[in-house]
Parts: C-alpha cells; sequence; structure tokens
C-alpha cells in the first residue's frame, strides 16, 4: 500500500468515497452528496507543509484518504489538528484505516502537531472503536446537536497527545 499526499487528479475519488458514507447518517453531517468542484477549495486549503491530505493507494486505486484540519482557527491551537478518515466501502475491514492514521502520526512531528481530536458521531461504533484502539480517548461529548432525517445525534469528540523526541520550541508546541 502506498500513502502519499493527495493531488488534484485525486479529488473525484476523494469526493466519491466522501459521498459514499453520507447516506448511512454515521459519518458526516451532509446531507446531501457534494461535488469535486465544490470540495477543491477545502481541498485548496490543505497543503503538504501544514494541513495534509493523505490518500492510501493500491494498484492505483484509492483505497482512502485522511486530512488534518485546522481546529478552532486561533493561534493557540496551532499543534492542535482535526483528523478525518474516510474508507472506500469495499476497503472497510481491511486494516487501511488503521494504517492511514498511524502514517498521519508518524507525519506529527513533521507538522508541529501534538494533539489529534477526532470528531465522531455517537452511534458511529466502527470510527469510535478504529479510534480507541489506536489510543484516541473521549474527551468531550455533545447531546443531541445534528439532526439526521429527524434523529437527533450526538457527537463525541475523541483525542490523543503524540509524543515526540522534539524538543518544544518558545511557543511550547513540538518543533
Amino acid at each position: 500500500m502506498l500513502f502519499a499526499f493527495a493531488e488534484r487528479a485525486d479529488l473525484p475519488a476523494i469526493v466519491d468515497i466522501y459521498n459514499g458514507t453520507i447516506s448511512s447518517r454515521m459519518v458526516t453531517a451532509d446531507l446531501n452528496p457534494v461535488t469535486a468542484e465544490e470540495r477543491l477549495p477545502w481541498f485548496e486549503s490543505h497543503t503538504p507543509d501544514r494541513r495534509p491530505i493523505w490518500v492510501a493507494k493500491r494498484g492505483g486505486e484509492l483505497l482512502a484518504w485522511a486530512s488534518l484540519g485546522d481546529f478552532y482557527g486561533r493561534p493557540a491551537y496551532n499543534g492542535t489538528a482535526e483528523l478525518s478518515v474516510y474508507v472506500a466501502e469495499a476497503a472497510r475491514g481491511t486494516g487501511v484505516g488503521t494504517r492511514i492514521v498511524q502514517h498521519v502520526f508518524a507525519e506529527c512531528p513533521r507538522l508541529r502537531v501534538n494533539t489529534i481530536l477526532g470528531f465522531v458521531f455517537a452511534h458511529n461504533a466502527p470510527s469510535i472503536g478504529l479510534l480507541r484502539k489506536l489510543g484516541f480517548e473521549q474527551w468531550g461529548y455533545y447531546p443531541e446537536v445534528a439532526e439526521l432525517d429527524g434523529v437527533l445525534r450526538d457527537l463525541a469528540i475523541l483525542g490523543i497527545k503524540i509524543e515526540s523526541e522534539e524538543k518544544p520550541n518558545e511557543s511550547g508546541i513540538g518543533k
């Protein structure tokens, strides 16, 4: 399996995987499919040197993607990032989700990320199971904050601290 930074040519497959999760009402708060054109600003806001999107490919087929996004948009939170992970339906249960998150962990020191957060619907047992298996703990819980098809859903916040061999810089954030 190959892990790489997402390229513009990967965006249609990224969007296809994302759209494939919408109807389950377990993964995203989007209610309708999105287009690659609509997601282009989101894609372009991610850069390999700060907040990447990674893809996992086998034989040229995109199996999963993961991204780190800014948390709360204030400078004091630069060392904290929000994790998103999406796995193609045919690749679920194969370990690709675990492997791409482990790849993200390995990249965190380079990105100066020391805390990762996952915002997951509380009824999404597979995603919560994946994150817990990788060491995430529940750090927060928002009851009934999303309405999906007339059903109020809870949002769990899971987090993990990333250890780094590097020394903190003056701001206290890993180098």
